[in-house]
């Protein structure tokens, strides 16, 4: 039987099937292309009980974001200048500074934290994939290559050192004891300390298709609603929120120990009944969203047939773990997609999961030239269609697949 991640409640109803899926982000090498390929259900459950999405674990964090993890935070731009403006924020919101103790979950490469150290302000990042954590402390930015949860809260405690700021941007969703890590959460937090959690918005991917941003890595997906019930349930007050661009949309939460008390802001009582007012706590909400994808899935098919049959060559850009999801659902190979490319040099001169595309360097564009750029990171669309203007100078155009294709000369 399966169960809700947070109430344990049975779950009957589907919020979105997309079939057979390998992990997004278990890019294979050369010798590894002949081998048999894990493929898993990628379909997604609402809880009518508290309306939290979840999938099924099928592989366990230990295999997900073991030593040999591809995704390295620092080769957005965008995702650094994010990662700037918010310790500006904390700083100038709650006085962080050089006495203050700052804590990050899943600190990744050190991204985040790299401003928190430039600023003298004690950095801890807590990051479970080895070999991106070695970044980081090359980077000079003390990490533990742990996993988070109450043990590791216990221990953090037990060593005396509990945060004033304790953030974790885009790990909520990644974890499948929910329970236990926002138990940990309050365990740890220091008295009068703040919490903030950054997580793609459900309400966003409803409303705009990104049925991509599920794949295997995410174990939850939140409404503002949902992630409220479930901080209250461990002793936390979400006392603000921020609405954010990240991700397609996503939410800051802010979050501190209930028994302070106070007031949340307006906005928290706002966002919480415009979800109730969009139907997040109606069950036939969810159940709606399947027919969209489906949809979806046609459209950009029916684009990459036409193309192919006039002759013209697709390539990709990026190979996001949102893309390994699309790519695979709609089917998508080396025969509608030549290549992709990637900065990353940790995906480069590899292929992707279950689709089997080869991932070089951007720089292969240029060898190319091909006529269409599929976009598949979409959420930094902007940032990509800068960098690769150029394009335009042989007639090329970029292809945004979410929500619906859109051609952009």
């Amino acid at each position: 039987m399966k169960t809700c991640r947070f109430c344990r409640a049975e779950l009957r109803h589907t919020f979105c099937d997309l079939g057979m899926s390998p992990i997004s982000n278990a890019f294979l090498k050369q010798e590894q292309i002949g081998a048999m390929e894990p493929f898993y259900p990628l379909h997604a459950y609402v809880c009518e009980r508290c309306f939290l999405v979840r999938l099924e674990e099928f592989e366990s964090p230990q295999q997900i974001f073991g030593e040999h993890y591809a995704y390295f935070s620092s080769y957005s731009d965008t995702w650094l200048e994010h990662a700037r403006r918010y310790t500006e924020l904390m700083i100038e919101r709650f006085g962080i500074g050089p006495k203050s103790q700052v804590i990050e979950l899943a600190s990744n490469d050190g991204y985040l934290l790299q401003y928190f150290k430039q600023k003298g302000i004690p950095a801890l990042g807590i990051e479970p994939a080895k070999n991106v954590a070695e970044a980081a402390i090359a980077r000079g930015i003390p990490t533990l290559v742990k996993f988070f949860g109450v043990d590791t809260a216990k221990e953090l405690v037990a060593a005396g050192t509990r945060p004033d700021l304790l953030l974790g941007n885009n790990v909520l969703a990644h974890v499948p004891d929910l329970n236990d890590f926002v138990a940990g959460l309050k365990i740890v937090l220091k008295p009068q300390g703040v919490i903030t959690l950054e997580f793609p918005h459900l309400q966003r991917l409803i409303e705009e298709n990104q049925f991509d941003t599920i794949y295997h890595e995410h174990f939850s997906y939140f409404s503002f609603v949902a992630v409220e019930r479930v901080f209250a349930h461990h002793g936390l007050q979400l006392f603000d929120v921020d609405e954010i661009p990240t991700h397609g949309g996503s939410l800051r939460i802010y979050a501190r120990h209930a028994e302070e008390g106070g007031t949340p802001g307006a906005g928290v009582t706002e966002l919480a009944a415009r979800e109730r007012r969009l139907g997040l706590e109606r069950i036939e909400t969810y159940l709606a969203f399947s027919q969209r994808v489906q949809e979806t899935k046609r459209k950009l098919l029916e684009f990459l047939i036409e193309a192919k049959r006039s002759g013209k060559t697709i390539v990709g850009y990026g190979a996001p773990a949102k893309g390994n999801t699309l790519l695979n659902y709609c089917g998508i190979r080396c025969d509608f997609l030549d290549f992709t490319v990637d900065r990353s040099p940790h995906k480069q001169n590899t292929f992707l999961p279950g689709t089997h595309i080869p991932v070089y360097a951007p720089e292969r564009i240029d060898d190319v030239k091909p006529d269409y750029l599929l976009v598949l990171p979409w959420n930094i669309k902007d940032e990509i269609i800068g960098q690769m203007a150029h394009i335009r100078s042989w007639g090329g155009r970029f292809v945004v697949p979410i929500p619906s294709v859109q051609v952009i000369a």
